[in-house]
């Protein structure tokens, strides 16, 4: 029995020229309202993206279906953008070589722990007189001690060296140096003034150590290899000769550190970086404590 007619359905008011799906005719059946793939239009691409086939994949350039294949944009030349040619490497920097006299510092740390146990019984046992007095020595006496057994020392580096002697700090650079050399005392000799180098003092003792230990190894050496071995000193307990096997001489320390701080000069005193002037700066941070403690204590056993 065929189904009775019941009038074209309802349309919004703007799409009424839009066929409907699947709308069923009086006479026949329902009519598709999707197009087919041979009259569906192409896309347009949609956010930069490229069109697509039925298939999936990218569409076709317009001259791939001829068979004529565009050339390739010919790339930007890289050698005007490539980047300039890596620079060599600066050289290390290393923190600067120090010089001191472990003797003094442990001499002025033994005299510091010795004041301030003295000290402490005056200002604990003593009356106010002594104990001033003890004040105005401890701030004459300290600063002396730590100036002449502490604070000297000699920094060396590539540009300069710098001298810490007990009442003044000199910086010396390489390029102003004439001599460093060690006698009776270590001296550095810069724009035609001498002045001393507190923290490496000169032993004797130690030189003539020094010199016994070389000749004992060029004696053995001259005998054979076997008496190198043999020990040395009082119950033998002073060990095998000090010279090295190359044959070097043996060298007190002084005189080592005298020895590199000469070939630093030697090597660095045509650098651009090693030039200038010698400058002197004095230390009154040691200075004036040890006049106003003069002044105090000197006031205090005149008045007694």
């Amino acid at each position: 029995m065929e189904p009775p007619f019941r009038g074209p359905p309802l349309l919004h008011p703007d799409r009424r020229s839009m066929p409907s799906r699947n709308v069923r005719h009086a006479d026949g059946p329902a009519e598709s309202g999707l197009m087919s793939s041979e009259s569906r239009p192409e896309r347009e691409p949609e956010d930069g993206h490229e069109p697509t086939s039925e298939s999936g994949g990218p569409a076709s350039a317009p001259g791939a279906a001829d068979g004529s294949a565009t050339e390739p944009e010919s790339a930007p030349d890289q050698s005007e953008d490539a980047p300039e040619a890596a620079q060599e490497p600066a050289p290390p920097v290393y923190a600067d070589h120090c010089y001191r006299s472990p003797g003094a510092m442990a001499g002025g740390v033994l005299l510091l722990l010795l004041a301030c146990w003295l000290a402490f019984d005056a200002l604990v046992t003593g009356t106010d007189r002594t104990k001033l007095t003890v004040l105005a020595g401890l701030v004459f006496g300290v600063p002396l001690v730590v100036a002449y057994t502490l604070r000297p020392a000699v920094y060396a580096n590539p540009q300069r060296m710098r001298v810490r002697n007990p009442f003044r700090t000199v910086t010396v650079p390489w390029g102003t140096v004439e001599s460093v050399q060690s006698g009776y005392s270590s001296e550095v000799v810069a724009d035609g003034t001498k002045y001393q180098l507190w923290s490496i003092p000169v032993s004797l003792r130690a030189r003539k150590r020094a010199a016994r230990q070389t000749e004992r190894a060029e004696r053995d050496a001259s005998r054979g290899a076997n008496a190198l071995a043999r020990p040395r000193g009082l119950f033998g307990l002073g060990g095998v000769p000090g010279a090295v096997e190359d044959g070097s001489e043996k060298r007190a320390p002084s005189d080592q550190a005298i020895d590199e701080l000469r070939a630093l000069a030697f090597d660095n005193s045509e650098s651009p970086a090693a030039q200038g002037q010698v400058a002197v700066r004095w230390a009154y941070e040691i200075a004036a404590p040890v006049l106003a403690g003069a002044i105090a204590l000197a006031a205090l056993l005149a008045t007694r």
